[in-house]
């Protein structure tokens, strides 16, 4: 019972939340993305816009007012993992982006998803790297530049962005840091189940 009152209270605090608000709006923002239309594409940048930052919002509340829980640390990796790969996956439908490049950064997850869970069976933890964190932020600052997808002109200039091309390359980018933060689980793995080795050698 006493399990039971303590789920109901984590699915009720205010980070988590937010979190679930995340993953809620995940569907109006593709419902939003609209080739043909400039106002429909704002209006999903200023959703997803708010689903980042209350990607921050959340862990920083979990943190400050002492509610981190065992359902947060499970709904927010999932909810920034299902608004970057929903969003690039109707990106490839809406033409925005390249087939081959959202199957390399979605096999990217999948593969560092199933490391961890073969690590956990063996009792290793593994980080998150700083590489990794980088790779999220760059993706999903690229992801906004092709929701907003039109060219717009700076306020108070005269230069107008490309803001379909500016995602592009940040997802480019975004791609060599997915590349690299990998190689490093990898590595990182590799070192942990040497020193396992090691230990258990040493303790026979």
């Amino acid at each position: 019972m006493a399990r039971t009152t303590t789920l109901k209270q984590e699915f009720t605090n205010l980070p988590n939340i937010i979190t679930m608000f995340r993953i809620a709006v995940i569907p109006l923002v593709l419902v939003f993305i609209d080739n043909a239309s400039p106002l429909r594409s704002f209006i999903a940048t200023v959703i997803y816009t708010a689903a980042c930052v209350s990607d921050f919002l959340d862990g920083w509340l979990a943190r400050r007012r002492g509610l981190i829980s065992v359902l947060g640390k499970f709904l927010d990796p999932l909810a920034d993992k299902l608004l970057v790969m929903a969003t690039l996956v109707w990106m490839v439908e809406r033409e925005r982006a390249p087939a081959w490049l959202v199957v390399v950064l979605l096999a990217r997850e999948f593969a560092i998803t199933g490391l961890r869970s073969i690590a956990s069976t063996e009792g290793i933890v593994i980080a998150a790297s700083e590489g990794g964190k980088y790779k999220t932020a760059l993706q999903m600052v690229g992801i906004l530049g092709l929701i907003i997808h039109f060219d717009y002109t700076l306020i108070g200039t005269s230069v107008t962005v490309n803001f379909h091309l500016v995602g592009m390359w940040v997802l480019y980018l975004s791609l060599a840091f997915s590349l690299f933060s990998f190689a490093d689980y990898i590595r990182g793995f590799g070192v942990a189940v040497a020193r396992q080795a090691i230990d258990r050698g040493a303790a026979e």
